[in-house]
């Protein structure tokens, strides 16, 4: 049966794609903070914060939700970035109790679980979420699931679909963790091997489709199976591996806050070390997907495809 589905951020990279993808079988209609490149009767320029956006999903007659948007990069103004983030989020779900939406997906992250020293090898669904206060994006994420878990509860009828995404790599990726790849070195800290999980952007979309199509509800890790340390990962670059001891990162770090030199705080030290594993047997088991690529295949195909990130020996 035909949806008809509304995608908040549909102007950024996986929503442009997902609009795309899912316009095949279902009637779409896309949201976002900026205007259209060219006209598009489907698609309206909308804050999600915007008091109008239950009567749209009323005129559209939305029954499922797909809410990719967020602030990915912190601004200056941290409580607008707050605002967006979580009361925007808000705002979503109130519109779509209010408009009688069956279903929504969510796009949170791994992030949610927090970087901690007490983090477990391998991160389950069933873990607790203790996202960083000291982390914007990794709180925000946090109080969004804490927000959604309310939702649940006050309003069952709204089906919730919520994805956890480990580094979402592609062809044309660009983001906070792509530019450490970018550096000369890669840098580590002494003792710590820090493993990152990295699911394909082919994968994060083959999810959405078949979580929306299929209505399926739950929260889910999305990671390509196993992890790559950094290790491993400035050996697939051909850079260097600097490792040096956390009090000398975290004094570089502070030093280069207060100068003005960095825009990372000592803070940043714990993002680099604790990083949140996560195990993606949920997805494979009880969402019944299986990633197309292991985490060290996405991570060496977009390798491939930006070549300049390697150096020669």
């Amino acid at each position: 049966m035909a949806h008809k589905i509304l995608i908040t951020g549909s102007q950024g990279y996986i929503g442009k794609r997902l609009v795309t993808a899912l316009k095949a079988h279902h009637q779409v209609f896309g949201i976002d903070i900026v205007a259209a490149q060219q006209a598009d009767d489907s698609y309206t320029q909308m804050d999600i914060r915007s008091a109008k956006l239950a009567d749209l999903m009323r005129g559209h007659k939305i029954t499922h939700v797909v809410h990719l948007a967020s602030i990915l990069q912190p601004s200056k103004n941290p409580q607008r970035d707050f605002d967006i983030d979580v009361n925007g989020t808000k705002n979503v779900l109130n519109a779509c109790v209010l408009a009688g939406v069956k279903h929504i997906t969510v796009t949170s992250s791994g992030a949610a679980y927090g970087y901690h020293a007490d983090n477990p090898a391998w991160l389950t669904e069933q873990h607790a979420l203790r996202g960083n206060k000291e982390f914007a994006y990794s709180h925000h994420k946090r109080l969004i699931e804490e927000l959604l878990a309310s939702y649940r509860s006050l309003y069952p009828s709204l089906g919730q679909l919520i994805l956890r995404p480990g580094t979402v790599l592609g062809k044309t990726t660009a983001n906070q963790i792509t530019a450490l790849f970018k550096k000369p070195r890669v840098l580590a800290i002494r003792g710590c091997a820090s493993p990152f999980v990295f699911i394909w952007d082919e994968d994060v979309l083959a999810i959405i489709l078949q979580g929306v199509e299929h209505n399926i509800t739950g929260s889910y890790n999305l990671a390509g199976d196993g992890a790559m340390t950094l290790q491993e990962i400035a050996a697939a670059l051909n850079k260097p591996l600097l490792e040096l001891p956390a009090w000398l990162l975290k004094s570089a770090l502070w030093v280069g806050k207060i100068t003005g030199l960095s825009q990372y705080g000592p803070e940043q030290l714990d993002f680099l070390r604790y990083r949140p594993v996560l195990c993606n047997q949920a997805l494979k088991q009880q969402f019944s997907y299986q990633p197309q690529k292991t985490s060290e295949q996405v991570f060496r195909y977009y390798l491939n495809h930006n070549q300049e990130l390697s150096v020669d020996e």
